[in-house]
C-alpha cells in the first residue's frame, strides 16, 4: 500500500517536473512571441536564406517555430551546431521579406547544462597587433586572479580615459566584442563572441546585441564589451553562440534581419500540450474531445469512492446502496447541488407513492423494477415540462440522473419501509444524500478536477488510502455515542 501511494505521487511529481504539467489549475507562464524579419534584394536566380536559431538555454523553453514566406520552400536544419531555418526558391527577383515566428516561454525550471569549451585555439594576430595584445595581457596578469577578474580589467582598460596606447591601436582594428574575446583567448581563457536579444514587450525592428561569454569555473558568464559583467540576464535571450552567422543570404544583396516581440500570459497546461512532449502522447489529452469530456467525469469516481469508504467505515453513516451516493454526486456535478437535491427528493418521493400501489399488484421483481423505470421516466418528463413552463430552467437538469439507479433506489427504500419502518428509510436516505453531498463538494473543487484528469496516476494513491481504511476494524465515530453514559471516576 505504501508502494502504491509512493508510485502514484512519485509518477505525478515526475510528470510535473519533466513535462511541466501544472499542479494547480489556471497556472500561467509568460510567453514571448519573437518574430524575425529578413529583408533582402533577390538577384533574379536561385536563392537560399539561412537563419540561425537560438540554442536550448537555462531560463527559457523554446517551442516549435514557424516560417512564413509566400512561394518559398522552408525547413529547419537540425544537424548543424545550432539549428538553422532554411528558405529556398528557384527564381526570385526584387525586394523579398521572410518571417520566422518563435514562441519562447519564460521557465525558471528549465535548466540546461552548459557545454564546456573545446580545445583552446589562440587567435591569429598580425603585427603590430600581436605585440600590442601581448603587452596588454602582460600588464594585467599581475593584477588578476581568474577569468572573471581578467575580463573586468580588460573592459576597464578598453573604456579608460585617457586610452592606453596599445589598446587604442587594437580598437582601431577590431570591434569591442571581438577584441575582448580575442584578448581573453590569447590569455588562455575560453571566450566567445555571442549575439543576444533583449526581450522588451512591444519592441519592433530590434537588432541583436553582441556580447562576450567567458568560461568561469563550470559555466559561461556574460559580459558587455563596454560595461563589464551583465548582472541580470533574465530578459536576454541567447540567439547565436557558434560559428554560423546569424543569417546568410545566397543569391541576394542588401540583406538585414530585425526582430519584433510581444509578451503574453498563457496557460501552462496549454503550453505543455502544445510542446508535444512524450508524456502527452500517453495522456488522456490524446483522446478525441468527446471522450475527454467523458473521462473528466469518470476520473472523479475514485474520489467519490474514497469519500464513501471514509464515511461508511470510519464515520459509520448508513446509506441506501453501497456506492449509490457516488452516482448521485456525479449527477449533482451536472445539475448543481441545490437543484439536484430538490429533483432527487421529489422523484424518489413520487416514486415511493407509486411503489406502494405496485405492492398490491403482486408483480415479480423484474417486472416491478421495469415498471418503476418506465414510471421514473414519466415522472422526470412531467417535471421537466412543468419546470420549463414555469420558467424554472434548473428543473430541466433532472434528466442527468441515472434512471436505473433512481428506480433501484425507490425499490430498495420501499422494501426498507415495509421491513424496518420509515425511520430507517429516513436514516439511509438522509445518509445517502449526506455522503453524496460531501462527495460532490470534494469532486467539484477545481484542484481535484485538475489533478484527477491531468495526473491519473494519483488514483494509485487513492487506492492505497482506500486499502488502508479498508483494514480498519475498530469503532466507528457514530458508535462512540454508546459510551456517552459512562462517567469517568
Amino acid at each position: 500500500m505504501l508502494l502504491l501511494f509512493a508510485a502514484g505521487v512519485g509518477t505525478a511529481g515526475f510528470r510535473h517536473q519533466e513535462y511541466r504539467i501544472p499542479l494547480l489549475p489556471g497556472e500561467q507562464q509568460t510567453v514571448w512571441q519573437v518574430e524575425a524579419r529578413i529583408e533582402y534584394t533577390a538577384l533574379g536566380g536561385p536563392t537560399q536564406i539561412f537563419l540561425t536559431l537560438p540554442p536550448e538555454q537555462t531560463g527559457f523553453r523554446l517551442l516549435e517555430g514557424t516560417g512564413a514566406a509566400p512561394g518559398f520552400g522552408f525547413d529547419v536544419d537540425r544537424n548543424a551546431e545550432q539549428r538553422r531555418a532554411h528558405w529556398t526558391k528557384r527564381h526570385a527577383e526584387g525586394q523579398q521579406a521572410l518571417f520566422y515566428s518563435l514562441p519562447v516561454v519564460e521557465d525558471p525550471a528549465q535548466i540546461v547544462e552548459p557545454i564546456p569549451p573545446g580545445a583552446l585555439i589562440p587567435p591569429r594576430w598580425d603585427e603590430p597587433y600581436l605585440t600590442a595584445a601581448r603587452q596588454v595581457i602582460d600588464s594585467l596578469l599581475p593584477i588578476t586572479a581568474d577569468a572573471h577578474s581578467m575580463a573586468v580589467q580588460l573592459v576597464n582598460l578598453m573604456t579608460s580615459t585617457p586610452a592606453d596606447q596599445n589598446m587604442s591601436l587594437l580598437k582601431d582594428r577590431y570591434d569591442d566584442p571581438e577584441l575582448l574575446a580575442r584578448l581573453l583567448t590569447t590569455a588562455g581563457i575560453p571566450a566567445r563572441s555571442v549575439q543576444v536579444l533583449l526581450l522588451e514587450d512591444g519592441r519592433r525592428r530590434q537588432a541583436l546585441m553582441e556580447h562576450v561569454q567567458v568560461w568561469q569555473g563550470d559555466r559561461w558568464r556574460l559580459y558587455h564589451p563596454t560595461t563589464g559583467p551583465v548582472p541580470d540576464s533574465e530578459k536576454l535571450l541567447l540567439w547565436q553562440t557558434e560559428t554560423p552567422a546569424v543569417f546568410e543570404v545566397i543569391g541576394g544583396t542588401s540583406s538585414r534581419v530585425t526582430f519584433s516581440m510581444i509578451s503574453q500570459d498563457r496557460s501552462m497546461l496549454e503550453l505543455a500540450e502544445e510542446s508535444r512532449e512524450p508524456g502527452f502522447a500517453l495522456s488522456l489529452y490524446s483522446l478525441p474531445i468527446a471522450e475527454q469530456g467523458m473521462f473528466k467525469l469518470i476520473m472523479l469516481l475514485p474520489v467519490g469512492a474514497l469519500v464513501v469508504v471514509f464515511m461508511r467505515i470510519l464515520v459509520g453513516v448508513r446509506t441506501s446502496g453501497t456506492f449509490m451516493p457516488v452516482l448521485i454526486a456525479l449527477a449533482f456535478l451536472q445539475t448543481d447541488l441545490l437543484p439536484g437535491l430538490a429533483s432527487f427528493i421529489l422523484v424518489v418521493a413520487f416514486g415511493l407513492l407509486i411503489r406502494s400501489y405496485l405492492s398490491s399488484l403482486n408483480l415479480l421483481l423484474v417486472a416491478r423494477i421495469a415498471t418503476l423505470v418506465i414510471l421514473v421516466i414519466g415522472i422526470i418528463s412531467v417535471f421537466s415540462v412543468v419546470s420549463y413552463q414555469l420558467g424554472l430552467i434548473g428543473g430541466l437538469t433532472i434528466t442527468f440522473f441515472p434512471m436505473i439507479i433512481l428506480a433501484w433506489t425507490i425499490e430498495r427504500m420501499s422494501i426498507i419501509w415495509e421491513e424496518e419502518g420509515p425511520k430507517e428509510v429516513l436514516l439511509q436516505g438522509g445518509g445517502s444524500l449526506l455522503v453524496a453531498t460531501l462527495a460532490f463538494l470534494l469532486m467539484d473543487v477545481g484542484l481535484v478536477r485538475h489533478l484527477a484528469f491531468n495526473f491519473p496516476e494519483l488514483h494509485l494513491a487513492i487506492l492505497a488510502l482506500v486499502m488502508v481504511i479498508g483494514r480498519y476494524t475498530g469503532y466507528r465515530l457514530l458508535e462512540l455515542r454508546r459510551f456517552a453514559s459512562f462517567e469517568p471516576r
